[in-house]
This record gives structure tokens, sequence and C-alpha cells, in this order.
């Protein structure tokens, strides 16, 4: 799978880069979001876990895919901004609180 970045844009206010880019994987099926989420971080010079992958559309007949990523300064900031069904489909859930309801029944 190669990948090239067509587009990048700036969004301060929530921040992020947006990322729109074009895969090809003539001969192969379509990479999942794990797989492009990694490269995209690898391109941007960012954490996996601060990417969200938010589609990835195949072009018929060709073996090439477009999409589009959000890139986050950090993983409060996506867990802050970003939708809950598309963090959990890209695998970034939000730290869980210690229960003090366990520690309570002890007393």
């Amino acid at each position: 799978m190669k990948m090239e970045i067509t587009q990048t844009k700036e969004n301060p206010l929530q921040k992020r880069v947006e990322v729109y880019f074009v895969l090809d994987h003539n001969g192969e099926s379509t990479p999942g979001r794990n797989a492009v989420a990694e490269e995209v971080a690898k391109q941007m010079q960012s954490k996996r876990n601060c990417v969200v992958v938010d589609n990835i559309e195949s072009i018929y007949g060709k073996g090439q895919s477009k999409g589009y990523a959000k890139v986050y300064e950090s993983l409060e900031a996506a867990l802050e901004f970003d939708r809950e069904y598309l963090l959990k489909r890209n695998g970034i859930e939000a730290p869980k609180p210690e229960e003090p309801a366990a520690e309570e029944a002890q007393e």
C-alpha cells in the first residue's frame, strides 16, 4: 500500500490537521482503518492514538481509494472534539477512571 497525502488543512479551533489522501493498493484489498491510521501517523509525524480515520472510499476498478483523516494534537483533543462512534471504530477510548465504589465497599 502506498499513500499520498493530497491536501492538508489546519484547524486550530479543534486542535487538529485535516488530511485528505489517496491510497494505491493495486492487486490487494482495501486497507483497514488501523493500517491507514498508522501510515497517516507516520507521514504526519504523530502518534497513532491521535489519528482518527473518518472515511475510506474505494474507486471502482482502479485499485485505489480516497480518504479523510484527522490528526489531533493530543489524545485529549481527540476525545473532546470527535464523535464517540468514530473514536470507537478507530480503537481510541478514554482512560477509565478508577472505581472508588470498590474501596468504599471494603470499609
